[in-house]
């Protein structure tokens, strides 16, 4: 039996995930297949190809990896390509070939564990995939009959939540058809199949898909049968919606924050405002506030966030806030590559095309982070309970406080020098302060405040020298 760290909520909040496709991450041999992400279709990475590359991972600080769904997905090639994502459940009783044996999974996880890293599976309870309308439920395994699903209708309605449990995503070409989760039988499976997965392949954490398409009273059971951590996704901007669901699992993907994020980053004539107004929203209204939410700029349903503005100031700041902020930072793969990719299928590129070059301005920038945050939890007992504050908002500015971690962003773009005045730093009169990015010190005025100026528009991250020193500083910031 595999080792498994039967990771808590609390565990998982020290910890940073990469996130990955595993279709699209590494491939067994390190070669470097030709992957053009308008075909849709298998890249062969593989389970052996994420193992071939853990260093890459944990030598940007990362110290937990979420990889695709890894059940039997539907074979063959249809009108919307082929199930290299994963999310297209044929068996669940069964795993994906493509990505590789058993064996192959259960070294992976071992592996991982050996580096005293988590490994987080990514689930799909919601729905199977077809490749015909009407469905050949005889293709499902183990619920081969129609009446172990919803009856066909497809989602029209968002603000109709039965019709959001009961009806079913996909389109013609691939219907994905609605598992009926009210019946006791196929809960009881769900159960036991979700136990059994945990304990075989020792998976610390659980990523649910599509969890708002399910009754949300069936979540508390599941989640318990796991006993690991849960973190679900519920695709919608609306705090008070996505609240609901704070209630029922361990984590959300915080998707309103997102949101406002991108809008907030992608343009200097973004609204900080609006950002700062979700956060203190989701603070407020979220079952443990902010602190159980994995925060994210990108990720595999979404375009890029480089697809959006190739101004490398805004890309730094925006990148900058999953590790600031009070929850658990997610960095999808590949974003700090640079890539591009919109919509999907684009952003899910082959990410051995980058050649894995660690000395990359984005790659040190996400190092510097992981460090920086860890080195805070170090220091601080409180870091991780401590919701975070603004104590400066301006049209193009704003301080986040997080002691002992003070960030700095703009999003004035490249071509801005930004001035941050922040009356009320955090610290004490004439502390030492450096920023993170730059190795640059100041010290606190006799007023416990800060005025500092940016250069290209680039965030700053001002910790104690006592908590993050020069050495330290210029040791994450140099060469590798």
């Amino acid at each position: 039996m595999p080792l498994v760290f039967a990771a808590s909520a609390q565990d998982w909040q020290k910890r940073s995930i990469y996130q990955l496709v595993t279709d699209r991450f590494a491939t067994t041999d390190g070669s470097w297949p030709y992957c053009d992400t308008d075909d849709r279709i298998y890249c062969n990475g593989t389970w052996q190809g994420i193992i071939r590359q853990l260093d890459y991972i944990q030598n940007m600080g990362f110290d937990a990896i979420w990889i695709s769904p890894i059940v039997a997905n539907l074979e063959g090639t249809t009108g919307d390509g082929q199930a290299y994502h994963g999310y297209w459940t044929q068996d669940q009783t069964a795993l994906n070939s493509h990505f590789g044996t058993q064996e192959d999974l259960l070294m992976l996880s071992s592996d991982l564990h050996a580096r005293g890293m988590y490994l987080m599976i990514d689930v799909v309870v919601n729905h199977m995939a077809a490749d015909t309308l009407p469905p050949d439920y005889a293709l499902f395994t183990p619920f081969n009959e129609e009446a172990d699903f919803h009856p066909f209708c497809w989602i029209t309605d968002y603000n109709n939540q039965t019709n959001v449990e009961q009806c079913w995503l996909g389109d013609d070409n691939v219907p994905l058809v609605d598992t009926d989760t009210e019946d006791d039988t196929i809960v009881n499976f769900f159960l036991d199949w979700i136990a059994g997965l945990v304990c075989t392949y020792g998976a610390d954490g659980v990523r649910i898909d599509t969890v708002k398409h399910i009754r949300k009273d069936f979540w508390p059971g599941f989640a318990q049968a796991a006993g690991v951590f849960t973190i679900g996704e519920i695709l919608d901007g609306d705090v008070n919606y996505v609240s609901a669901y704070t209630e029922v699992l361990d984590a959300v993907l915080d998707y309103p924050t997102f949101y406002q994020l991108t809008y907030a980053f992608e343009s200097t004539s973004g609204s900080l405002s609006n950002l700062v107004s979700w956060v203190q929203s989701a603070q407020s209204t979220y079952k443990n506030g902010e602190f159980m939410v994995g925060s994210f700029l990108e990720n595999q349903d979404n375009p890029r966030f480089q697809s959006l503005t190739t101004d490398q100031a805004l890309v730094s700041n925006a990148m900058t806030w999953p590790f600031i902020q009070d929850g658990i930072p997610i960095l999808y793969y590949g974003q700090e590559q640079g890539y591009t990719g919109g919509n999907d299928p684009s952003n899910r590129e082959a990410l051995w095309l980058s050649g894995y070059v660690e000395d990359k301005p984005l790659v040190k920038l996400v190092r510097v982070l992981n460090a920086a945050r860890k080195a805070a939890i170090a220091a601080s007992a409180d870091f991780l309970t401590t919701a975070l504050t603004f104590p400066s908002v301006t049209s193009s500015t704003l301080a986040v406080l997080k002691p002992p971690m003070l960030s700095l962003l703009t999003n004035g773009g490249s071509d801005s020098t930004p001035w941050w005045s922040v009356s009320d730093s955090g610290f004490s009169a004439g502390d030492e302060l450096i920023d993170v990015l730059t190795c640059d010190t100041l010290n606190v005025d006799s007023n416990g405040g800060i005025s500092v100026q940016g250069i290209g528009g680039m965030p700053k991250i001002m910790m104690p020298t006592s908590v993050f020193n020069a050495t330290y500083c210029n040791y994450f910031l140099g060469s590798y």
